[in-house]
């Protein structure tokens, strides 16, 4: 039997046409996949909490790349004032969205709460790309082969959820409060994908995690010994930006991904390699966590998703 290559990038099918947003834009992962996409012809719209920032990688992809088709948008994913702004002006500029990937994080800071007072990893990681995703539902709806794809991390396995101290007021981690972070991710990114298959929307959820990759998320941790270990002594074992990408890419533009499948890089332990199809942990698959997850995310953000009805 003929060996089966290891999927790269240069096998992404042409994106002419399709719109993405991609949270978290301007470095690292985010970055790695806008310039993957913009190289095959995706109209990228990069949403990035500091807009220099942001204008400064357009440029560099422009350098490399000219033509390319980009946006730079400013979203602050912890302030979800700065959530509705950004989905407000999306919308009166398009008309659809084909891609939202969800990819923005902030990992291991000491214990600091949001414009809105929730916990920040808990804000910035999961509220603020559930509220994104409600709010550009109907535009996914309409789009072209429409996915949502939501990074998690392997760390998801390590995660559970406070619900009972979800500020972390009563006790904090940082590293357990970025995992909890992750679990909810995957948590979202299943759960969604049971209310889509639900009302058969043509919108699938797809869940992806870059294994140990070497970013800005690491060596710019404010908390120490995350920084000490992450981002100086196993830096020579993490692959790059550009090849831990390669999951998300794969979600978010293989034509043969299904909707509530996980993809991570199939070397030992999911830390390096070609993209392959990963398992869920088992309590991020659990309905009863979904919904209780989901329920609070309403509550907590105050958007709700309107699904359309099945038609009998």
């Amino acid at each position: 039997m003929k060996k089966r290559q290891p999927w790269t990038a240069g096998q992404i099918p042409d994106q002419t046409e399709r719109v993405f947003v991609v949270t978290g834009a301007n470095s690292g992962l985010g970055l790695a996949t806008t310039r993957a996409l913009a190289r095959k012809g995706g109209h990228m719209i990069l949403a990035v909490r500091d807009e220099a920032k942001g204008r400064r990688a357009a440029a560099q992809i422009a350098a490399e790349q000219p033509g390319a088709r980009l946006e730079v948008r400013c979203l602050d994913l912890a302030d979800l004032d700065s959530v509705h702004a950004f989905a407000d002006r999306l919308r009166s500029d398009h008309a659809r969205l084909d891609v939202l990937v969800n990819n923005a994080g902030v990992m291991a800071p000491p214990r600091t709460l949001s414009a809105q007072g929730h916990e920040l990893q808990f804000a910035a990681n999961h509220l603020g790309h559930f509220a994104l995703t409600g709010l550009l539902l109907d535009l996914l709806a309409d789009g072209n082969d429409p996915r949502v794809v939501t990074v998690s991390s392997t760390n998801h396995r390590q995660g559970r959820l406070f619900f009972d101290d979800l500020s972390g007021e009563r006790k904090y981690s940082p590293m357990g409060f970025y995992n909890q972070s992750k679990f909810a991710n995957a948590v979202f990114g299943w759960e969604l994908h049971r209310r889509l298959t639900a009302v058969d929307s043509p919108v699938r959820s797809v869940l992806a995690h870059p294994g140990y990759t070497a970013t800005n998320l690491q060596t710019s941790a404010p908390f120490g010994m995350v920084k000490v270990l992450f981002g100086r002594i196993l830096t020579p074992l993490a692959q790059s930006p550009d090849q831990g990408v390669l999951p998300q890419l794969y979600a978010a533009t293989a034509p043969d991904v299904q909707s509530g499948q996980f993809f991570g890089p199939g070397g030992m332990g999911e830390l390096r390699g070609a993209p392959k199809q990963v398992q869920l942990s088992p309590a991020a698959g659990d309905a009863a966590t979904g919904r209780r997850l989901w329920e609070l995310s309403e509550q907590l953000t105050n958007v709700r998703f309107v699904f359309p009805a099945l038609s009998s």
